[in-house]
């Protein structure tokens, strides 16, 4: 089972030791494991994925990336059962000291987003015009070296980037409840059998306690069904 994903986008998929591994990539190995087949990943540019591009061209049979569910994106691409609840996370210096959206944008600091993602639109939908950036890690080092004073990024990426002391100095501004829900990609229209064995998957998962394991392994303290 080949899976587009985006590298590196820690803790749902990054390259560890030689082995790409993370959230995501543990969910479908266990989908994987039903269907008797193993997963291979492609590293794969996120604009690409959620278009249906790399799909419809059969480079892949999954699309991963901590993926939003949008009415937008569905008419491109199908979509598994919700797998993860999602928010977004304001990440600073510690020279900042806003702690809304509306004092960023009255201090007329610079904000930076991750391309062609929910965090970027929303900051968009809300007035800025942030810096955007390819990769997550570009985004983290835009935060780093000043070019920006504040970045927009996943929760689960935030926290995993504050557990590092290089990022000791940095601090949440605001965490933002923005009701988003993860899913899988497919091919629209052509991967039926495939997204059936995928959020079996998942729901099994959830009935025997893996996926609160798995969640525990790579996230952090699970509190309830997401």
């Amino acid at each position: 089972m080949t899976v587009c994903a985006q590298l590196p986008y820690k803790p749902f998929e990054y390259t560890e030791n030689g082995k790409v591994v993370g959230f995501d990539i543990a969910m479908l190995d266990l989908a994987a494991k039903r269907l008797g087949v193993t997963v291979q990943v492609i590293d794969t540019p996120f604009e690409t994925i959620k278009t249906g591009a790399e799909l419809n061209a059969g480079r892949c049979d999954v699309g991963a990336g901590g993926m939003t569910i949008t009415d937008e994106r569905k008419k491109y691409i199908d979509f598994s059962d919700p797998y993860f609840e999602a928010t977004q996370t304001l990440l600073a210096g510690p020279k900042v000291k806003a702690t809304t959206l509306d004092q960023i944008k009255a201090a007329k600091l610079r904000i930076g987003s991750l391309a062609s993602t929910t965090g970027e639109e929303y900051l968009t939908g809300h007035g800025f015009d942030p810096k955007s950036y390819d990769l997550a890690d570009a985004l983290l080092n835009g935060l780093r070296t000043g070019d920006v004073d504040v970045i927009i990024m996943d929760s689960p990426v935030v926290a995993g980037w504050l557990k590092d002391p290089k990022n000791s100095g940095f601090h949440v501004v605001a965490d933002l409840r923005t009701g988003e829900r993860y899913g899988f990609a497919f091919r629209k229209g052509h991967s039926g059998p495939l997204v059936r064995a995928v959020n079996a998957a998942i729901g099994q998962a959830r009935a025997d306690g893996s996926y609160a394991r798995t969640y525990e392994r790579w996230i952090g303290p699970y509190r309830g069904a997401r």
